[in-house]
């Protein structure tokens, strides 16, 4: 293994490449994680084997690789792995019987996107991925014997679920498609969509809290590639590192690993198994629905607009979209870098519902009760609800702290804003 400076390189490096925008100490901890899965683009998965023998790169020079690289075309195979700590499947179901009020198009049918994605938030999935340029890409999730399929190709998005033989149609989100102005999909602003993405958010968050340094080789599907390493430099995140595997020819990262400050397997884990930097067949992505399957079309569909933009303002991706409401009561951060802890407080003033009080129903407060840490201070008396990576604090008079940081810190946090 090639003797790689491992000399830290602080925020400058980071900053001087992909820019930092005015939240990303807060956001980019809690992002990185929180939206890995449920914005899946084209994340890489887990195939290392030998450590190469390459020439000395320091992290600076790393850092502005992944920045340069302009690979557009790319097809392949990737594993996730996502192990939250949280059972979210019984949270839908204790909370949203019948799965109702999820935030999607009501009636979109088993094809809807949103919802299929949101299946890559918990446990292991093997994917396929190809795109050529902004105008076309394709991302399929392979089942044990069935595969969902969701393709943009120019100005439309087409989604096929074999299971069920459903369709789900739309015109692509106006965007940045050539020959169809303005028309191509986006993740929403501030959530990562594709490696790189990944990459530039976590090097946005580097600054004087974050050691950012080149942790030797490794080889992922085949190719030879640099370990950049990102870990905080405060005590009390709940994050441990981040590592990311970078392609040493092109520069573009080829594994994510995000793992928690406590131990244990990964929080994700994403790269790819395969991968080919060719041009795609321009066949990769046609599709005609199959005949006789169920097609829904986007345009015809009842959206619950209220519910979706809740539920997307929730993802922690989304704390961005908070950044408005600073300095006007309702919203403020309160530290900085990887510890940082979003200070949120609840209009009405209240809380959680008392048990027992009918308010909501009695398998949901069972599930929160055994979800939740009962925590006293001089705030007064509140709740913390855990997942390996991100903690809240709701207290009792209905304010909300929440970070990637511990159950301590939440505590301490809420104890110096009651002064």
């Amino acid at each position: 293994m090639a003797p790689n400076d491992s000399a830290e390189t602080t925020g400058e490096a980071a900053d001087t490449v992909v820019g930092r925008r005015k939240t990303a100490r807060y956001i980019v901890p809690v992002a990185v994680a929180g939206v890995a899965a449920a914005t899946i683009g084209l994340v890489p998965a887990l195939a290392n084997s030998g450590d190469p023998d390459l020439p000395k790169i320091s992290a600076q020079e790393l850092i502005e690789k992944i920045a340069a690289s302009d690979e557009e075309q790319l097809s392949g195979t990737f594993k996730i792995s996502t192990d939250l700590g949280l059972p979210l499947d019984g949270l839908a179901g204790s909370l949203v019987p019948g799965g109702e009020g999820r935030g999607g198009d009501k009636g979109a049918g088993a094809a809807a996107p949103q919802d299929k994605l949101m299946e890559l938030t918990s446990g292991t999935h093997t994917l396929r991925v190809a795109a050529d340029g902004p105008e076309r890409q394709k991302l399929s999730i392979l089942g044990d014997a069935s595969e969902y399929s969701l393709i943009h190709n120019q100005g439309e998005v087409w989604a096929y679920d074999s299971e069920s033989d459903e369709v789900y149609h739309a015109e692509a989100p106006e965007g940045r498609d050539g020959g169809h102005a303005e028309k191509a999909p986006k993740a929403p602003e501030g959530a990562p969509a594709t490696p790189k993405d990944f990459a530039e958010q976590a090097l946005a968050a580097a600054g004087e809290t974050t050691s950012v340094t080149v942790d030797g080789t490794a080889q992922v599907a085949g190719r030879d590639a640099y370990q950049l390493l990102i870990k905080p430099k405060q005590s009390g995140s709940t994050i441990g590192s981040v590592r990311i595997a970078v392609d040493a020819e092109n520069g573009v990262p080829l594994k994510f690993t995000l793992s928690a400050a406590s131990g244990g397997k990964a929080v994700v884990d994403a790269g790819f198994t395969k991968v080919d930097f060719a041009k795609p067949a321009a066949s990769t992505f046609a599709f005609t629905p199959p005949e006789g399957a169920k097609v829904t079309e986007a345009d015809e569909l009842e959206t619950g607009k209220d519910e979706r933009g809740a539920m997307q303002k929730a993802l922690p991706g989304q704390l961005a979209e908070l950044d408005g409401l600073a300095g006007e009561g309702g919203f403020n951060v309160i530290g900085e870098g990887w510890t940082s802890i979003a200070e949120i407080k609840s209009p009405g003033g209240k809380g959680l519902p008392e048990s027992g009080s009918g308010d909501i129903p009695a398998e949901a407060q069972g599930f929160l009760d055994a979800l939740g840490d009962k925590v006293t201070g001089k705030f007064g008396s509140g709740t913390v609800f855990k997942t390996r990576l991100v903690n809240a604090l709701l207290t009792d008079d209905g304010s909300v702290y929440v970070g990637a940081v511990t159950k301590d810190a939440l505590v301490r946090a809420a104890d110096a804003a009651a002064k």
